[in-house]
């Protein structure tokens, strides 16, 4: 006799769930990847709903099971992408040696990301001006990213010995910073990451001495 176990076959109602669950998702990803070319091709002010949704199988009463306007769909595309580099932010803070290292190693990252994530940074630059727009209100994976900057250079501040200042505040400067350069730096042919990176990192470090120090 072999030895083979007989598995109870799944639930019918749970199998069901399952495969309508892999659907939804399977859904929600072909909306924000056509979205992502869209509003790359063709800038977030001048596209519609309905240039999103000719490039999936969907129908237009399916994408409204989704999102109810394209503000939505962006929001959630900010949101997916914060999630995806999470684990990318967190990886420079552990080979960060000090805030220097922390701050350059995560911009490089979140500038390197964007090139490749979106095909705004791939199309010549006379199609026009193209920038993103700002979400209105943070996504909960945004505000994530902002918990895991404003954490890691309290942390790296303190491993380096310098004088505490409100992380909060860096942070937020630091993000602004950063994302403000990288948008400029999108449009500009050809696109110039080291430059850019640079930039932004004197900015910021040229910065942090003049910053008024927390009492202890």
């Amino acid at each position: 006799m072999s030895d083979v176990v007989a598995l109870d076959p799944p639930e019918p109602g749970l199998q069901g769930s399952g495969k309508r669950e892999q659907t939804k998702l399977a859904n929600r990803r072909a909306i924000l990847d056509a979205a992502r070319e869209v509003f790359g091709e063709m800038g977030y002010e001048t596209a519609t709903v309905r240039d999103i949704i000719r490039r999936t199988n969907l129908s237009v009463g399916a994408f409204y099971n989704y999102y109810r306007s394209k503000e939505e769909v962006y929001e959630a595309l900010a949101d997916d992408g914060a999630r995806r580099f999470r684990p990318i932010l967190q990886a420079q803070y552990e080979h960060a040696t000090d805030f220097p290292s922390y701050i350059r190693g995560a911009i490089e990252a979140y500038y390197n990301f964007i090139v490749e994530e979106e095909p705004a940074a791939k199309r010549p630059a006379e199609v026009g001006d193209h920038r993103r727009p700002h979400v209105h209100g943070e996504t909960p994976e945004m505000r994530a990213v902002f918990e895991q900057v404003r954490w890691s250079i309290s942390d790296v501040l303190a491993r380096s010995h310098k004088p505490a200042v409100d992380a909060e505040y860096l942070a937020a400067a630091c993000i602004a910073i950063a994302r403000e350069v990288g948008d400029r730096m999108v449009e500009r042919r050809p696109i110039d990451v080291p430059g850019a990176v640079e930039f932004a990192v004197q900015l910021i470090l040229g910065g942090l001495p003049a910053l008024p120090r927390l009492e202890s």
